[in-house]
């Protein structure tokens, strides 16, 4: 077994995979077990890799595994609630009291609309402290531990619950102010109203009118708390209070649902999100809504434009950018595609807050945090005198 860098070049002319190799194997020496990725500027395709997958067995990560994508998640079920609202079957700007009376009750179910769920402008706390009592005290990272991560790993969490959790949750935030807040309690609740809908499951409803529509065949949700095909072991660092490693790539993801749990590829991720920005999954109205962003506060306390289910992302010489990312425990990704799909950038690792915490409990710069910018920017063609490709118009 080898940690050096693998790549697959299916078209050269467009792409510098000398940068791309160099700058993923920097990732993985700055202190990621693994990278792998896939980086296509029009026809041409670089899938790429570094590191390994198994930090006891030594197997290298390559560039087709199965990874759990996380929030990129988000994405689906916002496309297949925004399908819906196509249908007329949804209205965007209704108050979710028409459709979950019991979930959200009250005053703040006439206030809060399907929009504010998409876009995190809610109000409506995250249920994961309460969840997860060692982190109660977030975002005070210095008073939470990762032990409620090892008591739940087989837990079977009810979505209800965890909704419930979410909406009796303090928070001072009112409906619609901005910046809004990042929450999974919006991304159950849009699950729960694509099944009172559609009469399935979200999984499954978003498995057909998406995953399968999108020809994803390495895409879809878990069945139980292993992950299928060739994948990574993930490796959750908590900040330095985890040494060494916890492997958390045997879990269960009901603790977020198909808001969060999705397993999929880079490639099938690339091939999805340019399907939808291209009008393929969505029309050109629903789609110029989806792409209104607002404000909204990150987990990290970072200020993110946030769409409906998407990111925007200027990057300098390459203009706009749109996509997703998205964290589980121990594994991380990201999926951006530029505005007029000509390039595309997936990249995922198996390790995940890496940062330790100074005297003063806050995280310090690792040098993962420089490796791993470094590698989105030549990915992302920000080097773009190195790079050649027509500029965006």
């Amino acid at each position: 077994m080898t940690d050096t860098p693998m790549t697959d070049l299916v078209r050269t002319g467009a792409l510098e995979t000398t940068v791309l190799e160099a700058a993923a194997g920097d990732v993985h020496a700055a202190g990621i077990p693994g990278i792998f990725a896939e980086v296509r500027v029009r026809d041409d395709v670089w899938r790429g890799a570094a590191g390994v997958a198994d930090l006891v067995t030594r197997a290298p990560v390559t560039p087709g595994m199965r990874h759990r994508v996380g929030s990129i998640s988000k994405t689906f079920v916002a496309a297949a609630v925004l399908q819906l609202v196509e249908r007329r079957a949804v209205d965007l700007d209704a108050p979710i009291r028409r459709y979950l009376p019991n979930l959200v009750p009250g005053g703040r179910g006439d206030a809060i609309t399907v929009r504010m769920l998409l876009n995190h402008t809610s109000g409506l706390a995250d249920y994961l402290p309460t969840a997860y009592p060692s982190l109660a005290a977030f975002p005070v990272v210095a008073d939470t531990s990762p032990r409620s991560l090892d008591d739940n790993r087989f837990t079977r969490f009810d979505p209800l619950d965890l909704i419930e959790m979410g909406v009796r949750a303090s928070t001072a935030v009112a409906p619609g102010t901005s910046p809004g807040r990042y929450s999974n309690t919006n991304y159950l609740l849009l699950c729960q109203l694509i099944e009172l809908i559609t009469g399935i499951s979200a999984e499954q409803h978003i498995d057909d009118a998406l995953i399968a529509r999108a020809g994803l065949a390495d895409t879809g949700f878990p069945s139980g708390p292993e992950v299928d095909g060739p994948h990574s072991r993930l490796y959750e660092s908590w900040f330095g209070m985890n040494p060494p490693l916890s492997d958390y790539s045997v879990f269960d993801m009901s603790w977020v649902g198909p808001a969060a749990s999705l397993i999929s590829t880079t490639a099938d991720l690339n091939r999805f999100f340019a399907a939808l920005l291209a009008g393929d999954i969505l029309g050109p109205d629903m789609l110029t809504q989806m792409q209104q962003t607002v404000p909204v506060v990150s987990f990290e306390g970072t200020i993110v434009d946030y769409g409906l289910g998407l990111h925007r992302k200027e990057v300098p010489g390459q203009g706009t950018f749109w996509g997703h990312d998205g964290s589980v425990w121990g594994g991380g990704a990201i999926t951006m595609t530029r505005a007029d799909g000509r390039r595309q950038m997936t990249v995922a690792i198996n390790r995940q807050r890496w940062n330790e915490l100074d005297a003063s409990g806050r995280p310090t710069p690792h040098p993962i945090d420089g490796a791993l910018d470094a590698f989105h920017r030549v990915a992302f063609g920000a080097q773009a005198s190195k790079w050649n490709v027509e500029p965006p118009r």
